[in-house]
């Protein structure tokens, strides 16, 4: 990976000789990645990059807006948090059997994990939590999908993988955001099926998207949400 400019424009230069094509993309931090086969030198990479000029400056526009409204959530009674789509409000209570759990309609957190804590110790509990419930629902959705879209797959994790939803590796190996299970549950499953097209598909190809809607014909729908709603998908 390295930063290049293109005039006002700075981005990532990412290069897989696993790819055909380039690939521009805004990324859900706001950055700019340019993904690109090993061929390609940095000089045609930056000519991709101003080919795609306008594309960027609406679609970076279209982000800022979008990412204008994200949520800034405080640690405090009645704080509502997102689990599959639907919102739960907090709730501190002075003792349980562990120090999170989604219990009659709202999180309820040990008041001690914030007042020894503080908000970095809420924050990790809570991702735990995502984590813990993402790796039963996401491997139970790729186990039935993995045979809709002809692959197969060797290990599922659920951890913080930055900017990104899933990744994929050619070994077969599935990385997907804790914040995923903030989703609906069809949306969870778009993320799925995104990602195990890509072990056809490394690309966003229109055979890649070919591929997606084979197995999902509604997946622009499913996306559109994504888009909309990711940046409120946070703690």
């Amino acid at each position: 990976m390295s930063a290049r400019r293109v005039r006002d424009i700075e981005y990532q230069l990412l290069r897989s000789g696993e790819r055909r094509t380039a690939d521009v993309v805004i990324e859900r931090d706001g950055n700019i990645s340019v993904r690109v086969p090993e061929h390609l030198t940095e000089e045609q990479a930056d000519a991709v990059v101003e080919s795609k000029r306008l594309w960027i400056y609406r679609n970076l526009a279209e982000w800022r807006d979008l990412n204008a409204t994200k949520v800034v959530r405080e640690w405090v009674n009645g704080e509502a948090f997102l689990y599959l789509g639907s919102s739960y409000r907090l709730l501190f209570v002075q003792e349980q059997d562990e120090p999170l759990k989604l219990k009659d309609g709202r999180f309820c957190l040990l008041r001690q994990i914030v007042e020894t804590g503080g908000e970095s110790a809420a924050k990790r509990e809570f991702e735990r939590f995502y984590i813990g419930k993402g790796l039963e629902r996401l491997r139970k959705r790729v186990e039935y999908f993995a045979p809709r879209v002809g692959v197969a797959l060797t290990f599922i994790d659920v951890k913080d993988i930055g900017y990104r939803w899933a990744t994929c590796a050619v070994d077969g190996r599935l990385s997907f955001h804790w914040k995923c299970m903030m989703a609906t549950p069809k949306v969870i499953d778009y993320i799925v099926v995104h990602e195990l097209c890509h072990f056809h598909y490394r690309d966003h190809t229109e055979a890649f998207w070919n591929e997606v809607d084979k197995v999902m014909p509604d997946y622009r729908e499913r996306n559109e949400w994504l888009r909309r709603n990711g940046a409120g998908m946070d703690l």
